[in-house]
Protein backbone atom coordinates (compact mmCIF):
# COMPACT_ATOMS: atom_id res chain seq x y z
CA UNK A 1 0.00 0.00 0.00
CA UNK A 2 1.46 3.21 -0.92
CA UNK A 3 0.17 6.24 1.26
CA UNK A 4 0.44 9.48 0.72
CA UNK A 5 -0.34 12.78 2.98
CA UNK A 6 -2.95 13.82 0.16
CA UNK A 7 -4.45 12.65 -2.71
CA UNK A 8 -5.84 14.51 -5.73
CA UNK A 9 -8.56 12.99 -8.03
CA UNK A 10 -10.78 14.10 -10.66
CA UNK A 11 -12.77 13.34 -13.58
CA UNK A 12 -13.82 10.17 -13.49
CA UNK A 13 -17.20 10.03 -14.94
CA UNK A 14 -19.13 7.22 -12.80
CA UNK A 15 -22.25 6.83 -15.65
CA UNK A 16 -20.29 6.41 -18.55
CA UNK A 17 -19.54 3.77 -20.70
CA UNK A 18 -15.58 5.49 -21.04
CA UNK A 19 -15.26 5.62 -17.29
CA UNK A 20 -12.25 3.02 -15.97
CA UNK A 21 -14.03 2.42 -12.87
CA UNK A 22 -12.16 -0.75 -12.69
CA UNK A 23 -8.84 0.76 -12.56
CA UNK A 24 -9.92 3.48 -10.53
CA UNK A 25 -10.89 0.50 -8.48
CA UNK A 26 -7.34 -1.13 -8.18
CA UNK A 27 -5.72 2.21 -7.38
CA UNK A 28 -7.48 2.99 -4.64
CA UNK A 29 -6.69 -0.72 -3.21
CA UNK A 30 -3.08 0.36 -3.73
CA UNK A 31 -3.08 4.08 -2.84
CA UNK A 32 -4.33 5.98 0.41
CA UNK A 33 -4.15 9.23 1.82
CA UNK A 34 -4.32 11.25 4.84
CA UNK A 35 -7.22 13.74 2.95
CA UNK A 36 -8.46 12.98 -0.46
CA UNK A 37 -9.81 15.24 -2.90
CA UNK A 38 -12.61 14.56 -5.30
CA UNK A 39 -11.62 17.20 -7.88
CA UNK A 40 -15.04 17.33 -9.86
CA UNK A 41 -16.77 15.37 -12.40
CA UNK A 42 -16.59 12.28 -10.31
CA UNK A 43 -20.20 11.53 -11.50
CA UNK A 44 -21.46 12.54 -14.69
CA UNK A 45 -25.31 13.51 -14.22
CA UNK A 46 -25.13 14.65 -17.75
CA UNK A 47 -24.54 11.58 -19.26
CA UNK A 48 -27.46 9.98 -16.65
CA UNK A 49 -30.01 12.27 -18.08
CA UNK A 50 -29.39 10.51 -21.26
CA UNK A 51 -29.06 7.23 -19.74
CA UNK A 52 -26.68 6.03 -17.02
CA UNK A 53 -24.28 2.85 -17.81
CA UNK A 54 -23.81 1.78 -14.42
CA UNK A 55 -22.20 -1.33 -13.71
CA UNK A 56 -21.13 -2.95 -10.12
CA UNK A 57 -17.75 -1.63 -10.64
CA UNK A 58 -19.23 2.18 -10.44
CA UNK A 59 -21.22 1.53 -7.36
CA UNK A 60 -17.78 0.27 -5.94
CA UNK A 61 -15.48 3.28 -6.27
CA UNK A 62 -17.92 5.02 -4.14
CA UNK A 63 -18.26 2.54 -1.86
CA UNK A 64 -14.49 2.21 -1.32
CA UNK A 65 -14.43 5.86 -1.21
CA UNK A 66 -16.94 5.86 1.67
CA UNK A 67 -15.17 2.90 3.28
CA UNK A 68 -12.19 5.23 3.38
CA UNK A 69 -14.07 7.89 4.89
CA UNK A 70 -14.62 5.23 7.62
CA UNK A 71 -11.76 4.47 8.13
CA UNK A 72 -10.65 8.14 8.85
CA UNK A 73 -9.78 9.51 6.10
CA UNK A 74 -10.91 12.98 5.13
CA UNK A 75 -12.69 13.79 1.99
CA UNK A 76 -12.89 16.51 0.47
CA UNK A 77 -15.32 16.69 -2.46
CA UNK A 78 -15.15 20.04 -4.89
CA UNK A 79 -18.28 19.25 -7.78
CA UNK A 80 -17.51 20.03 -11.39
CA UNK A 81 -19.98 20.66 -14.10
CA UNK A 82 -20.91 17.20 -15.22
CA UNK A 83 -21.88 16.97 -11.17
CA UNK A 84 -22.77 20.63 -10.63
CA UNK A 85 -26.35 19.97 -9.36
CA UNK A 86 -24.57 18.89 -6.11
CA UNK A 87 -23.13 22.44 -5.62
CA UNK A 88 -26.11 23.65 -3.79
CA UNK A 89 -24.55 21.34 -1.27
CA UNK A 90 -21.78 23.20 -0.72
CA UNK A 91 -20.73 23.45 3.33
CA UNK A 92 -22.69 20.15 4.14
CA UNK A 93 -21.27 16.87 4.92
CA UNK A 94 -22.80 14.06 3.50
CA UNK A 95 -21.11 10.14 4.81
CA UNK A 96 -17.97 11.78 5.99
CA UNK A 97 -17.49 13.54 2.75
CA UNK A 98 -17.17 17.34 2.89
CA UNK A 99 -18.56 19.08 0.19
CA UNK A 100 -16.81 22.32 -1.38
CA UNK A 101 -16.66 24.80 -4.00
CA UNK A 102 -13.04 25.68 -3.69
CA UNK A 103 -10.89 24.57 -1.28
CA UNK A 104 -7.33 26.27 0.32
CA UNK A 105 -4.97 23.32 0.72
CA UNK A 106 -1.71 23.56 2.92
CA UNK A 107 1.14 21.35 2.14
CA UNK A 108 3.61 20.03 4.92
CA UNK A 109 5.96 22.68 3.81
CA UNK A 110 3.13 25.39 4.43
CA UNK A 111 2.73 25.89 0.79
CA UNK A 112 -1.02 27.33 0.01
CA UNK A 113 -2.85 25.53 -2.86
CA UNK A 114 -6.02 26.32 -4.52
CA UNK A 115 -7.93 23.11 -5.38
CA UNK A 116 -11.03 23.94 -7.96
CA UNK A 117 -12.65 21.75 -10.76
CA UNK A 118 -11.38 24.50 -13.29
CA UNK A 119 -14.57 25.00 -15.33
CA UNK A 120 -15.03 28.37 -13.82
CA UNK A 121 -12.39 29.44 -15.79
CA UNK A 122 -13.72 27.51 -19.11
CA UNK A 123 -15.94 30.20 -21.35
CA UNK A 124 -17.29 27.24 -23.39
CA UNK A 125 -19.05 26.12 -20.33
CA UNK A 126 -19.58 28.90 -18.44
CA UNK A 127 -21.24 31.02 -21.17
CA UNK A 128 -22.29 28.40 -24.05
CA UNK A 129 -23.27 25.42 -22.34
CA UNK A 130 -25.77 24.02 -25.02
CA UNK A 131 -22.33 24.37 -27.29
CA UNK A 132 -20.02 22.00 -24.03
CA UNK A 133 -23.03 19.45 -24.38
CA UNK A 134 -22.89 19.52 -28.22
CA UNK A 135 -18.98 19.09 -27.49
CA UNK A 136 -19.38 16.21 -24.72
CA UNK A 137 -21.04 14.44 -27.15
CA UNK A 138 -18.71 14.46 -29.93
CA UNK A 139 -15.85 13.47 -26.99
CA UNK A 140 -17.90 10.43 -26.12
CA UNK A 141 -17.98 9.70 -30.04
CA UNK A 142 -14.29 9.89 -30.12
CA UNK A 143 -13.68 8.15 -26.74
CA UNK A 144 -15.98 5.46 -28.36
CA UNK A 145 -13.39 4.98 -31.31
CA UNK A 146 -10.78 4.02 -28.57
CA UNK A 147 -12.52 0.50 -27.71
CA UNK A 148 -11.95 -1.34 -31.56
CA UNK A 149 -8.85 0.70 -32.38
CA UNK A 150 -7.34 -0.72 -28.99
CA UNK A 151 -9.07 -4.25 -29.74
CA UNK A 152 -6.47 -4.27 -32.84
CA UNK A 153 -3.49 -2.92 -31.36
CA UNK A 154 -4.10 -5.99 -28.23
CA UNK A 155 -3.92 -8.44 -31.16
CA UNK A 156 -0.80 -7.09 -32.93
CA UNK A 157 0.48 -6.91 -29.22
CA UNK A 158 1.15 -3.13 -29.33
CA UNK A 159 0.11 -1.04 -25.83
CA UNK A 160 -3.01 0.69 -25.07
CA UNK A 161 -3.36 4.37 -27.12
CA UNK A 162 -6.18 6.75 -27.48
CA UNK A 163 -7.42 8.19 -30.83
CA UNK A 164 -9.38 10.51 -28.59
CA UNK A 165 -6.18 11.95 -26.63
CA UNK A 166 -4.30 11.80 -30.15
CA UNK A 167 -6.69 13.87 -31.76
CA UNK A 168 -7.38 16.51 -28.89
CA UNK A 169 -3.38 16.93 -28.56
CA UNK A 170 -3.44 17.64 -32.67
CA UNK A 171 -5.77 20.23 -32.75
CA UNK A 172 -4.44 23.53 -32.71
CA UNK A 173 -7.46 25.07 -30.88
CA UNK A 174 -6.96 22.44 -28.18
CA UNK A 175 -3.60 22.92 -27.84
CA UNK A 176 -4.13 26.75 -27.52
CA UNK A 177 -7.27 26.39 -25.43
CA UNK A 178 -5.58 23.99 -22.77
CA UNK A 179 -3.07 26.04 -22.52
CA UNK A 180 -4.53 29.37 -22.28
CA UNK A 181 -6.71 27.53 -19.20
CA UNK A 182 -3.28 26.80 -17.49
CA UNK A 183 -2.34 30.17 -17.55
CA UNK A 184 -5.71 31.56 -16.10
CA UNK A 185 -5.80 29.17 -13.12
CA UNK A 186 -1.96 29.65 -12.53
CA UNK A 187 -2.91 33.77 -12.87
CA UNK A 188 -6.01 33.17 -10.57
CA UNK A 189 -3.52 30.98 -7.90
CA UNK A 190 -1.39 34.59 -8.08
CA UNK A 191 -3.90 36.99 -7.78
CA UNK A 192 -5.10 35.10 -4.24
CA UNK A 193 -1.66 34.91 -3.30
CA UNK A 194 -1.41 31.42 -3.47
CA UNK A 195 1.25 29.18 -4.45
CA UNK A 196 -0.44 26.91 -6.66
CA UNK A 197 -3.44 25.51 -8.44
CA UNK A 198 -4.96 21.91 -8.15
CA UNK A 199 -7.75 21.38 -11.00
CA UNK A 200 -8.94 19.34 -12.98
CA UNK A 201 -11.81 19.72 -16.26
CA UNK A 202 -9.92 19.48 -19.02
CA UNK A 203 -8.39 15.79 -19.21
CA UNK A 204 -5.00 16.84 -19.65
CA UNK A 205 -2.49 15.71 -16.21
CA UNK A 206 0.01 18.58 -15.84
CA UNK A 207 2.83 19.65 -13.44
CA UNK A 208 4.43 22.42 -14.50
CA UNK A 209 5.32 26.06 -13.22
CA UNK A 210 4.32 29.39 -14.65
CA UNK A 211 6.25 32.10 -13.01
CA UNK A 212 6.54 31.22 -9.35
CA UNK A 213 3.06 29.36 -8.97
CA UNK A 214 2.55 25.39 -9.62
CA UNK A 215 0.24 24.31 -11.62
CA UNK A 216 -1.45 20.57 -11.32
CA UNK A 217 -4.08 19.39 -12.96
CA UNK A 218 -5.40 15.78 -12.17
CA UNK A 219 -6.05 14.56 -15.06
CA UNK A 220 -8.63 11.58 -15.60
CA UNK A 221 -10.06 8.50 -15.01
CA UNK A 222 -11.61 8.20 -18.59
CA UNK A 223 -8.66 7.82 -20.79
CA UNK A 224 -4.85 8.66 -18.79
CA UNK A 225 -6.22 7.19 -15.49
CA UNK A 226 -4.08 9.52 -13.33
CA UNK A 227 -4.15 11.45 -10.17
CA UNK A 228 -1.62 13.83 -7.81
CA UNK A 229 -0.01 12.87 -4.65
CA UNK A 230 1.47 14.73 -2.00
CA UNK A 231 4.05 13.06 -0.27
CA UNK A 232 4.52 12.94 3.74
CA UNK A 233 7.30 16.10 3.04
CA UNK A 234 5.54 18.71 0.68
CA UNK A 235 6.35 17.13 -2.86
CA UNK A 236 4.09 16.28 -5.68
CA UNK A 237 4.06 13.33 -7.50
CA UNK A 238 1.77 12.88 -10.97
CA UNK A 239 0.11 9.72 -10.89
CA UNK A 240 0.27 7.52 -14.01
CA UNK A 241 -1.92 4.38 -13.32
CA UNK A 242 -1.73 2.96 -16.47
CA UNK A 243 1.91 3.34 -16.75
CA UNK A 244 1.69 1.12 -13.71
CA UNK A 245 -0.40 -1.54 -15.05
CA UNK A 246 1.15 -1.95 -18.47
CA UNK A 247 5.18 -2.13 -16.47
CA UNK A 248 3.52 -4.75 -14.61
CA UNK A 249 1.97 -6.77 -17.44
CA UNK A 250 5.71 -6.17 -19.58
CA UNK A 251 7.14 -7.71 -16.48
CA UNK A 252 4.58 -10.74 -16.24
CA UNK A 253 4.76 -11.75 -20.25
CA UNK A 254 8.60 -11.46 -19.74
CA UNK A 255 8.82 -13.85 -16.72
CA UNK A 256 6.19 -15.94 -18.32
CA UNK A 257 8.57 -16.25 -21.61
CA UNK A 258 11.26 -16.90 -19.49
CA UNK A 259 9.93 -19.80 -17.66
CA UNK A 260 8.76 -21.16 -21.25
CA UNK A 261 12.57 -20.70 -21.94
CA UNK A 262 13.50 -23.10 -18.45
CA UNK A 263 10.62 -25.43 -19.86
CA UNK A 264 12.07 -26.20 -23.33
Amino acid sequence: MTRYRAMFISDVHLGTRACQAGQLLDFLREHDADTIYLVGDIVDFWRIKRGAVWPQSHNDVLQKLLRKARKGARIVFIPGNHDDGLRQYCGQRFGGIEIERQFIHETADGKRYIVMHGDEFDVVVRYAKWLALLGDRSYQLALWTNAPVNFVRRRLGLEYWSLSNYLKLRVKSAVNFIGEFERKLSSEAQRRDADGVICGHIHHAASRNFGDIHYLNTGDWVESCTAIGETEDGRFELIRWMDVVQARTAASEASLVKEDLKAA
